[in-house]
């Protein structure tokens, strides 16, 4: 590490989050929080040469090029990738063993901006696992200190990444399906059109070119107001699936022939018996508020469950450790073991119609057997005081033992729920799953009653 000369202090408090970096534009993260951003990371990683890239937000050139100018006033050289999608940083983290930054909100709206970090080989960099450290360094200021400025170089990865991708599924194998694609004006049309040049399938473009304006719709797929525009392109032109990219492209989310969304659950289902027909026996992972239908299908199909908090930091050291070979959560992010365990979005997709073609089936029967529960969705509730509220909701409900390990879970032969705390926010977020709607609508009920009382 650099020796490093300190300057006045900054309060970062409300940009660094659990997994990132996340603020408004410029109120919270502005250019002097992303050079000394640059900076600490720089000197955190202790590494020679870093990759970074960004998103097409008005804002990310700006944030970009004073994230560079810290990193290279230690010393640092710096890759810089331009206008790219997260996974692709990653991409680059993992294949030339660099740490990387992406300067991305993902889903946020455009007046927000962020910075995601890795460490070499697509390392997650979370609070627990160093942005603590970084965000320290950035608040005393680390100032130039290095007798040489590091040197900014330029590169295309986008070949390469999407030979990566192929490799990894095997392009060639898909049908000759049609397929829209709603890039929601982020990030995924920086790569898409190349993926679809090299594969059988039909891309049918909505919204593709970046466009930090967002001016079609926000780049939440999660909200199904943004899927509107998708589902009436999807019945225009008689697509066999849907596929939506948040603003960054790392989560994808999927709709089948009938126009209706898959869970994040059942595409890691969907995608998990995939992997274990070519690797049997393997082990998958999957957070606390997927369905049960995910470790039911994996042991199934002769594969090994293993259940993990939510978040990525987590979901790639579980993998890790356990070798798995696909790690999905239930907010649309996927995790491959052959892409450095990092998520990609693209190649969720990629895996999704390989399914699709190997089966043959419209993917409305395909993903039937997925899907035997009922689910609420995630439910934001408003509470002041979140663990006073879930103990409350801890003791309301008998008759099952409280799992603690990411706020609280409860389960019964026939439902579950989970409440967990927001990290950025007053809220309590409520996953809920159960035999029947009506059931499901009945926990909510109840579970609502309690915390708001």
């Amino acid at each position: 590490m650099p020796n490093l000369r300190m300057r006045d202090h900054m309060d970062l408090d409300a940009i660094f989050k659990a997994y990132d970096i996340r603020g408004r534009i410029p109120g919270e993260l502005n250019a002097e929080a992303a050079r000394r951003i640059g900076g600490a990371f720089a000197a955190f990683a202790g590494a020679p040469r870093i990759a970074v890239g960004r998103d097409c937000r008005l804002s990310s050139p700006e944030l970009a090029d004073a994230f560079v100018e810290g990193a290279t006033s230690v010393g640092v050289d710096v890759v810089d990738l331009g206008e790219i999608s997260t996974d692709m940083v990653y991409f680059v983290s993992g294949a030339e063993g660099l740490p990387g930054a992406m300067i991305t909100a993902s889903h946020n709206p455009k007046d927000w901006n962020g910075i995601k970090l890795c460490g070499p080989g697509a390392k997650p960099i979370g609070a627990e696992s160093g942005l603590a450290e970084i965000k320290e360094l950035a608040e005393a200021g680390v100032a130039a200190a290095a007798a040489e400025a590091g040197d900014v170089s330029r590169a295309d990865y986008r070949d390469r990444f999407v030979d990566h991708l192929l490799g990894i599924v095997g392009g060639g194998n898909i049908a000759e399906l049609d397929v829209v694609v709603d890039g929601g004006n982020g990030m995924a049309g920086a790569v898409v059109p190349q993926v679809f040049d090299r594969i059988p399938a039909n891309l049918i473009g909505l919204y593709l070119p970046p466009d930090g304006t967002f001016p079609n719709h926000h780049p939440d797929p999660l909200k199904p107001e943004n899927l509107e525009d998708l589902m009436a392109e999807m019945q225009r032109t008689g697509a066999a699936v849907g596929v939506a990219f948040d603003g960054d492209a790392d989560r994808a989310f999927f709709v089948d022939d009938r126009l209706q969304p898959l869970s994040g659950s059942t595409t890691t289902a969907i995608v998990a018996k995939w992997f274990l027909a070519r690797e049997p026996g393997a082990a998958i992972v999957h957070n606390l508020i997927t369905s049960r239908a995910v470790p039911e299908t994996v042991r199934r199909y002769g594969g090994r469950p293993i259940r993990t908090r939510v978040g990525h930091s987590y979901i790639k050291k579980v993998m890790a450790d356990e070798e798995a070979v696909f790690g999905g959560e239930h907010s649309g992010h996927y995790y491959f073991r052959e892409n450095f365990r990092a998520d990609s979005g693209i190649l969720a997709m990629l895996v999704l119609l390989r399914a699709l073609s190997e089966d043959g089936r419209p993917l409305s029967e395909m993903r039937e057997e997925f899907e035997p529960y009922a689910q609420s969705g995630e439910i934001n509730l408003s509470v002041a005081d979140q663990q006073g509220a879930m103990q409350r909701v801890a003791s309301a409900f008998g008759g099952a033992d409280p799992d603690w390990t990411d706020g609280l879970t409860l389960a019964w032969d026939d439902h579950w729920f989970n409440l967990r705390p927001s990290n950025t926010e007053p809220v309590l977020r409520l996953n809920v799953e159960a035999a029947s709607g009506d059931e499901v609508d009945r926990i909510v009920g109840e579970v609502e009653a309690v915390v708001n009382g």
